[in-house]
């Protein structure tokens, strides 16, 4: 085989990255232009929908979604702290929790968004789903105490029952440290 075949060869793979990596970032900016026009606008329709255009319909969705969608994705996310899993389950395991709260991230991209779809979507929710950004909000605030609190209550009682471990370890050293003395005083 001659040098020029082998740096052709050579040369193959790298060139076939480089075009696929092309490609697929033309594909996600692509896909970014979508979500951006059409997502925000598919999203409030599907919230005013459920509301039927009542601001109680819109409160109490907002706060389903704020609450459900924040507490699953933190459940899940706190799992790739865990150090039995690798790096790979690990990432599978924060885009789990991301799809998990997409419910919210739409919302969060309607409210925070300056396009035409975010400005679309805003004006849909306003109209048919009154009350809903607000009650997502405090739903999301509702979900982070209580993830919170529960991790602290989960913490605490781990924390205590090796602290009672401990002790008992300690008692029966010391008991048995006390007996020895007794018999060999007897």
């Amino acid at each position: 085989m001659s040098d020029s075949e082998e740096a052709a060869r050579a040369a193959s793979p790298l060139k076939r990255r480089v075009i696929l990596s092309a490609v697929g970032i033309v594909l996600l900016v692509l896909g970014y232009f979508f979500a951006a026009a059409f997502l925000p606008r598919w999203w409030s329709h599907r919230v005013g929908s459920q509301s039927d255009g009542k601001f109680r319909g819109g409160v109490w969705w907002g706060l389903f979604y704020g609450i459900l969608f924040t507490v699953l994705p933190l459940v899940v996310a706190r799992q790739a702290l865990r150090k039995r899993f690798n790096w790979k389950w690990k990432v599978g395991i924060v885009i789990g929790a991301l799809i998990l709260a997409a419910p919210n991230l739409m919302t969060l991209g309607i409210v925070l968004g300056n396009g035409k779809g975010s400005h679309a979507g805003q004006r849909t929710l306003d109209d048919q789903a009154p009350g809903f950004r607000g009650a997502t909000l405090i739903g999301v605030l509702v979900a982070v105490v209580i993830v919170g609190g529960l991790q602290y209550l989960v913490t605490s009682r781990s924390r205590r029952g090796r602290d009672l471990k401990d002790l008992r370890s300690k008692s029966r050293h010391s008991d048995e440290v006390a007996d020895r003395g007794h018999d060999g005083n007897d």
